[in-house]
């Protein structure tokens, strides 16, 4: 058996798989070129999200029996049609939870006190603090779309913050949601009306991509901040732009674009300082990336071994 890491995974996952007997090749440098003359070598590739598995280099896949993502999302790769070839497809959902959450928090509250700003002209030698007069986050609403693992653990944090808590997840429990205290709303636009912040932790697909647009964005309290740690394309970058030079959006922090990692396409870039812009960070902690990479490759070894994964994404057998 053979498997082959890409996508700078921590060196925890070759170690775990070489420790059950299994051939590793680690190659952080290749294109997608030289990917697809050299999947078909291959039982498995461990990758984050910078590789992309089409169907195209499926179907030089020959060998390829799990796929596995060292984090939570897998929009980088087609899980259809990765399916209809019996490959497993497997993620680590929990361990870039806290990473993720504390980012998010990290976000919203350097956004609130314009901490970016302040650091940049302080830089310059110009002590003055008069530009940057923030907001408290204490006492405000903050509304969560989505909560799942991280929704629900940013919530955690926000409520320490004293910040009120405004839940929209369609397949959440509103029974479980009400007894944390928490407010549960089954329509997004009544949450938004409520909401001065706003952060999403939904997955990206074709049910949440624009799931804040032009339309919708506007329910949002004037001078409200938006805050995205999930994947670019969830808020419309243009319908953000429009609301934050309109003045209607106060601010925005943003971990994620839709084209990464070209930022200079996006259309929030370099257009105001009011958008505090970071590339994708939401899981780059030591610990999140130890332990989706150990968690993944031990899936790995066991589908190998003819054992069924801990946490596929796609169902092969019933």
């Amino acid at each position: 058996m053979k498997v082959l890491i890409v996508d700078n995974v921590n060196e925890i996952a070759e170690k775990v798989l070489k420790d059950a007997n299994i051939e590793t090749v680690v190659n952080n440098n290749l294109s997608k070129d030289e990917l697809l003359k050299v999947i078909a070598d291959y039982d498995g590739i461990i990758l984050r999200n910078h590789t992309q598995i089409t169907k195209e280099l499926l179907d030089n896949a020959k060998n390829l029996k799990i796929i596995a993502r060292a984090g939570v999302g897998v929009d980088n790769i087609d899980v259809e049609a990765a399916s209809d070839k019996k490959i497993w497809v497997v993620n680590s959902p929990d361990g870039n939870t806290e990473a993720t959450a504390e980012h998010t928090i990290a976000m919203l509250l350097a956004l609130s006190r314009n901490i970016p700003q302040a650091y940049e002209h302080l830089k310059k030698g110009v002590f003055d603090r008069a530009p940057f007069m923030g907001n408290e986050a204490y006492g405000k609403a903050l509304g969560i779309a989505g909560f799942g693992r991280i929704g629900s653990r940013v919530a955690e944090i926000a409520k320490v913050l004293g910040m009120k808590i405004l839940v929209f997840d369609p397949f959440a429990n509103k029974d479980k949601i009400e007894n944390l205290g928490y407010k549960f709303f089954n329509n997004l636009e009544e949450m938004l009306e409520l909401s001065d912040y706003l952060t999403v932790h939904v997955p990206k697909n074709k049910n949440t991509l624009n799931m804040i647009n032009s339309n919708n964005i506007y329910k949002l309290q004037k001078g409200a901040k938006i805050v995205n740690c999930a994947r670019g394309g969830i808020i419309n970058e243009i319908a953000l732009k429009e609301a934050i030079l309109n003045g209607h959006i106060s601010g925005a922090a943003l971990d994620v674009f839709v084209d990464e990692p070209e930022i200079t396409k996006c259309p929030l870039y370099g257009i105001s300082e009011k958008i505090l812009i970071v590339p994708h960070l939401g899981a780059s902690t030591i610990e999140a990336q130890t332990k989706v990479a150990e968690d993944v490759a031990r899936q790995v070894v066991s589908v190998l071994n003819g054992e069924p994964p801990k946490t596929p994404v796609n169902k092969l057998f019933n």
